[in-house]
């Protein structure tokens, strides 16, 4: 099966369009298959008094209130066009996470056919019931969530009118950069066999190994923020790849893929040939003169594997040979 990847750009064009069109050539340039932006209004989404997570302060200006800063990174409607535009024009799938019923509507408008639903908004009643309402395919991230909080919200958007099948869950953890220590990946697995789900990572730990290893685990969708550059300023580019680190995820989770197979375990076409060179035969273990008896004193185990099976071997002591053997020849009956 092949991996959804998602090069999340989030909000780090920093409000400039010239960035966020970079971000997606560096997205097409890496081959993934979607790059996300974040669709919302900051007087929609936050009070003028909301604080700053403690990321967001070592990475902006203390001074400056967490609606500042996001009302700085929002995206008009002509923004999104702009954009759209842009990603079919470079041959790569154009999405984005509303935030808000009113841009989850926006982007309806503008033709996307899957929602992103934030790990902030799992717990967001009528917003759940508003995404759902519209029957299409899911992205949910659960970031700061517990299982049954998860079940909660699924069991939601059920009952608005989105089936469980359309809906894939991205085990996530909230915090950037994730430490190590706090990924808990094996919690993906449990939320696909418990909740009966099509499961994902959305990550935010540096680096890219993590992302590699939720694909050998059975992700199907891998999200990760990607930057021009770290060293910008902003709230995520500290927590974000560098455009060849994110080839670099590309080409490593496509070899995984094919890495995984189809699970049956036969002889694959590359090594059949090295069969008869590495497995072992039965050989004349000194020189066995025609009548002999072969026994465990006159025969041996030795490369190559063109003769007879040492499986065989209690069907070979005690026979009688036809003819003569010298030392090493390869037994025959």
């Amino acid at each position: 099966m092949r991996t959804l990847v998602i090069a999340e750009a989030g909000v780090n064009h920093n409000g400039d369009m010239a960035i966020a069109k970079a971000l997606i050539d560096v997205a097409a340039d890496a081959g993934v298959d979607l790059v996300k932006f974040q669709t919302f209004k900051a007087d929609r989404l936050v009070t003028t008094q909301a604080k700053k997570a403690e990321y967001q302060n070592r990475m902006t200006a203390a001074d400056e209130s967490q609606h500042a800063m996001i009302r700085r990174l929002e995206l008009t409607r002509e923004m999104h066009d702009v954009l759209i535009a842009y990603c079919q024009e470079r041959g790569i799938g154009f999405f984005s996470t509303g935030f808000d019923p009113e841009s989850v509507d926006l982007l309806v408008e503008l033709g996307l056919d899957r929602f992103k639903i934030p790990s902030g908004e799992i717990t967001n009643l009528p917003y759940l019931r508003h995404v759902g309402r519209y029957g299409k395919l899911i992205i949910l991230s659960t970031g700061m969530a517990t299982l049954g909080e998860i079940e909660a919200a699924l069991e939601i958007l059920e009952q608005a009118g989105t089936a469980r099948d359309q809906i894939t869950v991205l085990h996530c953890n909230t915090e950037y950069p994730t430490p190590i220590k706090d990924v808990n990946l094996r919690a993906m697995v449990t939320i696909r066999e418990a909740l009966g789900v099509t499961v994902g990572y959305s990550d935010h730990t540096l680096g890219i190994e993590v992302s590699i290893a939720a694909v050998a685990l059975g992700a199907t969708v891998i999200e990760k923020h990607f930057t021009l550059d770290r060293n910008l300023p902003g709230p995520d580019h500290r927590a974000s790849l560098e455009p060849e680190e994110l080839k670099a995820m590309v080409r490593a989770i496509r070899n995984i893929e094919e890495a995984l197979g189809d699970g049956r375990k036969r002889p694959s076409q590359s090594e059949v040939k090295n069969k008869p060179v590495a497995r072992k035969s039965i050989v004349a273990a000194c020189a066995i003169k025609a009548g002999e008896a072969l026994t465990p004193s006159n025969i041996v185990i030795k490369r190559p594997g063109t003769g007879i099976s040492p499986m065989r071997w209690d069907e070979i002591v005690g026979r009688k040979v036809t003819r003569g053997f010298e030392t090493d020849e390869l037994i025959e009956l």
